[in-house]
């Protein structure tokens, strides 16, 4: 009789076990550390990675002399302020505790928490800008909430001191993809254990724990207590309530799901199909049950088919054809104004309904409000000005921001008797506002400069009937072009290049 044993996963401990192996490490990172007067930036989310990185960091520097302890260290975590709040709030104290005990224990270790700059917040440009819900193939968020804040603070470094070391918490392990694109920096190394990184220039990589697997991790954070006093395993008890199963089973072999493949990230994100770990923490505890407002106001957002919701002109007015319907553009005034009452309502609801960490929980701040309001009524010439009325009847109290400088056309009353003129007709009634907008705006203005062209690119943004007319004009246009070629040494018509049937010419062509 044969019997068959379970195959046990390599681990990164095997050749010198644990002891020996985080003992290698931490030499190791010493040695990094004091091979040069480089600044080093570590990435910190609070998960599981970063966590294990800034404790190996955080040994070295410990077992350091403190007149070798000669180059800062800077811990960097990006909020992209709609993060998993549970998450952000564990982070945000996180870091209050780090600054607290590095201080406390001579190290020279700084915390910074980075968000990203008003203008590129996920609500401004979602519910200001009316960008629709992020998809693969419009992955709007990413570099604008997480890649800009962080190489902006590396980029600074570099300015500083030349160069920067980024300590990360990537690993092989992680997927087949991340494997190869290691992989690939591993064999461009110029300095032993430093990779570089394509898109921050005089920046090395270093990636201490590459080379383990998720329980590796989960063995080390449990084995190792967190030297700035926090605790691993509420950690481990996050990433638990953020499993489907609510488990963090004993891994026995390849089969069995490890806990650490629990994901965080922000709470809007329509990139998933489903936010499983915000509805496993929902459904683990009841006391996360205050969340539910905003799993559903994300399950809102994300819908297969929103061209209700759209404009079916883009962003610069252009109509534009795919398989013979139009591209949707950006969300509609209506949609918007609905995504900001859905928003502040569920915001009110948290900090009546919710505990007591959550009482005063920020789902949007004044800021992006106010710069929300600044796009609604002087880029997009919505007059109304919606937004305060809608904050007052969402949260019951007065609106907080600061009065609007800019002089607006039309009162309420003359409002209201423009829209009962043109009726339905919404695509006149925008028209017409924008042309009273311009006009205003110009009026104050010395010279008006500008002023013709902003009135041509109003009536060719809303001259059409409706969506229908729009589609056929440009099919028609798009069929006339196709039977005309177009004269090389012509410039071409203003409305093709905004329907984006033409391409300006190049800079060093001759424009007759």
């Amino acid at each position: 009789m044969t019997t068959s044993l379970p195959i046990r996963p390599r681990s990164a401990f095997d050749d010198l076990g644990f002891a020996g192996t985080i003992d290698a490490l931490v030499a190791q990172t010493q040695e990094l550390y004091r091979a040069d007067g480089v600044p080093w930036v570590i990435g910190y989310s609070g998960g599981k990675d970063s966590t294990a990185v800034l404790q190996i960091v955080w040994q070295a520097l410990q077992g350091l002399e403190p007149e070798q302890r000669t180059k800062p260290v800077h811990v960097i975590s990006t909020d992209t302020l709609v993060e998993n709040p549970v998450v952000a709030a564990w982070v945000t104290h996180s870091l209050e505790v780090m600054a607290e005990e590095a201080t406390a224990q001579g190290l020279p270790l700084t915390p910074h928490r980075l968000t990203p700059t008003v203008t590129d917040t996920f609500w401004v440009n979602l519910i200001g800008r009316g960008y629709p819900a992020p998809r693969p193939k419009f992955r709007w968020c990413t570099e604008r909430l997480k890649i800009k804040p962080s190489n902006a603070f590396i980029r600074d470094m570099v300015r500083s001191h030349g160069e920067a070391i980024l300590v990360l918490g990537t690993r092989k392990a992680e997927s087949s993809g991340r494997h190869a694109r290691m992989a690939a920096l591993e064999s461009r190394r110029v300095r032993d254990l430093l990779s570089p990184n394509d898109s921050l220039p005089n920046c090395l990589v270093y990636s201490p724990v590459e080379n383990w697997s998720n329980d590796d991790v989960w063995m080390f954070l449990m084995q190792t207590p967190n030297p700035w006093g926090y605790s691993n395993k509420e950690l481990l008890t996050m990433y638990q309530g953020a499993s489907p199963d609510g488990e963090c089973p004993l891994v026995v072999d390849a089969s069995t799901p490890s806990c650490g493949d629990s994901r965080f990230g922000c709470w809007t994100c329509t990139l998933v199909e489903k936010d499983k770990s915000m509805s496993a923490m929902i459904q683990n505890d009841e006391e996360k049950e205050w969340m539910l407002p905003l799993l559903e106001l994300r399950n809102a957002l994300d819908v297969a088919d929103d061209r209700h919701l759209r404009d079916f002109r883009r962003m610069n007015g252009s109509v534009q054809l795919f398989h013979d319907k139009t591209i949707p553009g950006p969300y509609k005034q209506s949609a918007r104004e609905d995504w900001l009452r859905r928003l502040l309502e569920a915001q009110a609801w948290i900090r009546e309904n919710g505990p007591a960490y959550v009482r005063a929980l920020d789902l949007i701040t004044i800021a992006e409000l106010e710069e929300i309001r600044r796009i609604w009524v002087v880029d997009k010439h919505e007059f109304e000005d919606h937004l305060p009325e809608i904050y007052e009847a969402a949260i019951g109290e007065p609106y907080p921001g600061k009065p609007l400088d800019e002089h607006l056309p039309l009162g309420a009353d003359m409002i209201a008797s423009l829209q009962e003129v043109v009726g339905e007709d919404r695509l006149h009634f925008e028209l017409v506002r924008e042309l009273l907008d311009i006009e205003q705006r110009h009026r104050a203005q010395v010279r008006r400069a500008g002023l013709f062209e902003s009135l041509e690119k109003a009536l060719r943004k809303g001259f059409y009937d409706d969506e229908a007319d729009a589609t056929l004009r440009a099919h028609k246009r798009k069929a006339a072009m196709e039977r005309v070629p177009a004269e090389p040494d012509r410039s071409p018509d203003p409305l093709d290049l905004a329907d984006g049937y033409a391409r300006p010419k190049a800079a060093t062509e001759p424009i007759s």
